[in-house]
C-alpha cells in the first residue's frame, strides 16, 4: 500500500527505508524522499544555530550584568553547551 507523503511522513520515511534496505530502488518515491532529506539537513542546521544563539545571548548576559548572574544562567549556559556539542557531534559537517 502506499503511503501518501502528506498524510504521514514517518510512515513514508520507514517504507522508504524498507525499499532502500531491500534494493527496490525502482520503487522509491524520488522526489519526496531528496524533499525530505534536504528537510532533515535544515531541521538540524536550525536546532545547532537555536542552540548557539541562547549560549550566545546568556554569556552576553553573564558578562555584562554580573550582578544578576545566577546559579539558573549558569545551568542554562551549561545546557545549550552541551546541546549545541551533541549536535556538532552527531552532524560535524
Amino acid at each position: 500500500m502506499a503511503i501518501h507523503y502528506k498524510q504521514d511522513t514517518y510512515a513514508l520515511a520507514l517504507e522508504q527505508a524498507g525499499l532502500l534496505r531491500a534494493g527496490k530502488l525502482q520503487q522509491l518515491d524520488i522526489e519526496h524522499l531528496a524533499e525530505e532529506i534536504e528537510s532533515v539537513g535544515k531541521s538540524e542546521r536550525r536546532a545547532l544555530v537555536s542552540q548557539l544563539a541562547s549560549l550566545l545571548a546568556h554569556l552576553l548576559k553573564w558578562d555584562h550584568q554580573p550582578e544578576r548572574r545566577s546559579r539558573s544562567w549558569r545551568l542554562t549556559i551549561q545546557d545549550a553547551q552541551t546541546k549545541a556539542n551533541r549536535l556538532l557531534k552527531d552532524s560535524p559537517a
